[in-house]
């Protein structure tokens, strides 16, 4: 198995750990003025882990790497994370990651590391990619781990 894969298995295993020890009215506080709050990025990262379920499966079943993007902020409004149980978005969030590690782990090393030429990651990447430049499903993947990585970044470093 990839380094990368086993790094993000620890992270959703210790993210899940320190999430948990932050309390349900701290969880609600915006970060910082006209910011989510740790409930609302969360949310954010299930939509992302929901988004990116779709692209993962998607890659491998076709010959390109088009995906359309999506509003982060209205599937955030529209989902009301503010609202839930600090608990049941944790909870949500451990599985939805871990079904996606289950997914990563097991595609096709033949589709993860084809270089791709037809792609959409200049658009919906974290790290972009000019659309001149070939991709692979592979980056597609750890890109999606270093967003997981900067949002939970953020939830920690509010708490400290």
């Amino acid at each position: 198995m990839n380094e990368w894969l086993n790094d993000f298995k620890q992270m959703i295993e210790s993210a899940s750990d320190q999430l948990t020890k932050i309390s349900e009215a701290e969880s609600a506080k915006p970060r910082a003025e006209d910011h989510w709050s740790s409930k609302q990025i969360i949310g954010h990262l299930i939509d992302s882990a929901a988004n990116n379920h779709a692209r993962f499966v998607l890659g491998q079943l076709k010959d390109d790497l088009v995906f359309p993007g999506y509003d982060q902020n209205g599937w955030v409004r529209t989902s009301h994370y503010q609202e839930r149980p600090w608990s049941d978005l944790i909870e949500l969030w451990r599985a939805y990651n871990l079904h996606l590690h289950h997914l990563m782990s097991h595609a096709d090393q033949a589709k993860l590391n084809t270089p791709c030429t037809l792609h959409t990651l200049q658009e919906i990447a974290f790290k972009t990619v000019p659309q001149s430049e070939p991709v692979t499903l592979e980056y597609l993947m750890t890109d999606y781990v270093d967003h997981l990585n900067h949002h939970l970044s953020q939830i920690f470093d509010a708490e400290k």
